[in-house]
């Protein structure tokens, strides 16, 4: 009997014991930290042995394969003892992707994969497909591939998830952009990164497509020197495109397979320059599996958008204050920024991945009134744009935040917060940093 380590017991971790236990695997779980109580549950439910706090290495090292959690950075030395002993780690993505015959529509990029992969799935579920959504979105591939039987799968990919992949393929690829993220994991080496996020293609042959964004120079560099055997699918908001995606006269027009299918920009449920290509990207994807035009333009104009992306919560005073907790890099904020159509009281702070505030400076002068700093440590942003901004607050704690911005904003303004930073001084995670930004409004 083969025998499965999964190191880290959170939704994946938990997954992918359950369906290796459902493969006859002996699996045991092992987490430094503590398991949820609702995942210990599952575990003593399907009778799998596990343990918190630590990682006993006997029971560990002895594993034929370890499935490690994408939190657990690659050289954490467990790891790498791992790894020089010849025991393959691999990411819940490689585990579970061999136990299923689906169509993989797989999606990556430093933002906006999280709406283009909810996009995705929304018009292939519209469409009438059996279809699946996984990945670093909502519940565990591994234990979906355990439970059900799906024609297709959508999954958003994180780089962590990529690195821990041998055979994986997704039939369709689709590469949103990239951008300096997370390099703390890459030891501060951007080519590190990309390399990473192109992982994505490495298995994919000639029979598969490859769907990214021609504007990002980035993406288009590497393809230069580092092709790949996929059919490119590339799209665009400059160039006009013999394949793939494109605007025209105020119109999204797609092409593959030389047929064209046209669609008006102004009945997008979504707002926003980056929203326009999230839409095209998903659009070339459901078109790629034969979704007929009219599916993909209605799914288009239906769409909700993602929780916590510019989310529009409430007018108060007839200010708007909008939610985009999930804009945890510059990149992000730039986008959110960039769509601000109105005076901007702007919240923002966290932990800094290493950020470089001074691509916003643009975006700043010309759309933010006033700043308020919302982290245990705001000296980067402060000395960023103190100087810039009439004024900068700080604060600590998100109702005080709130507070002061209801008494800043004048009629017609909008109140963002687009933090750019990580949640984990202040808040759980970016859902708990956006909720908490509800709440605090609607106690105002």
């Amino acid at each position: 009997m083969k025998r499965l380590v999964v190191l880290g017991g959170g939704e994946s971790g938990v997954g992918t014991a359950i369906l290796a236990k459902h493969k006859g695997y002996e699996v045991f779980v092992s987490d430094k930290g503590e398991i949820k109580k609702k995942y210990k549950k599952v575990l003593e439910h399907f009778e799998i042995d596990w343990e918190e706090l630590t990682h006993t290495e006997t029971k560990i090292l002895n594993a034929d394969v370890v499935m490690k959690s994408p939190g657990i950075p690659d050289r954490v030395p467990l790891v790498v003892e791992l790894r020089k002993n010849g025991v393959p780690v691999i990411s819940e993505i490689e585990f579970a992707s061999e136990y299923t015959n689906a169509t993989i529509i797989g999606i990556t990029g430093s933002n906006g994969k999280t709406t283009t992969t909810m996009l995705t799935n929304h018009i292939l579920k519209e469409a009438g497909f059996h279809v699946g959504m996984a990945g670093n979105i909502g519940d565990s591939y591994a234990k979906m591939v355990c439970e059900n039987d799906f024609d297709y799968y959508v999954l958003e990919i994180s780089s962590f998830q990529l690195d821990g992949i041998i055979d994986f393929k997704p039939h369709i690829a689709i590469l949103t952009n990239i951008t300096p993220d997370h390099l703390d994991r890459y030891e501060y080496q951007f080519e590190n990164y990309i390399a990473s996020k192109f992982l994505i293609a490495k298995n994919q042959t000639s029979e598969d497509y490859l769907i990214y964004d021609a504007d990002d120079e980035v993406i288009v560099n590497w393809l230069k020197d580092h092709p790949v055997q996929s059919k490119l699918i590339p799209f665009s908001l400059h160039h006009e495109l013999i394949e793939g995606a494109n605007l025209k006269n105020n119109q999204i027009e797609i092409t593959t397979q030389n047929e064209t299918i046209h669609m008006k920009t102004d009945a997008l449920a979504l707002e926003g320059k980056h929203n326009l290509k999230n839409t095209m990207a998903a659009s070339a994807a459901a078109k790629l599996v034969g979704i007929r035009k009219q599916t993909i333009r209605d799914s288009i104009m239906n769409f909700q958008g993602a929780p916590h992306r510019l989310e529009k919560i409430l007018k108060i005073g007839h200010v708007q204050y909008i939610n985009d907790s999930k804009a945890t890099n510059v990149n992000a904020t730039y986008y959110a920024l960039d769509s601000m159509s109105a005076p901007t009281v702007w919240i923002v702070g966290g932990v800094d991945k290493g950020n470089d505030y001074r691509v916003l400076m643009p975006l700043v002068r010309e759309k933010v009134k006033a700043i308020i700093c919302l982290g245990m440590d705001n000296s980067k942003i402060k000395d960023a744009f103190g100087n810039v901004v009439d004024l900068l607050v700080e604060t600590y704690a998100m109702e005080e935040a709130i507070k002061v911005a209801y008494k800043i904003a004048d009629r017609g303004d909008n109140v963002l917060l687009s933090p750019a930073c990580a949640s984990f001084d202040l808040f759980d995670n970016y859902e708990d940093r956006g909720n908490q930004f509800k709440e605090a409004i609607k106690n105002l």
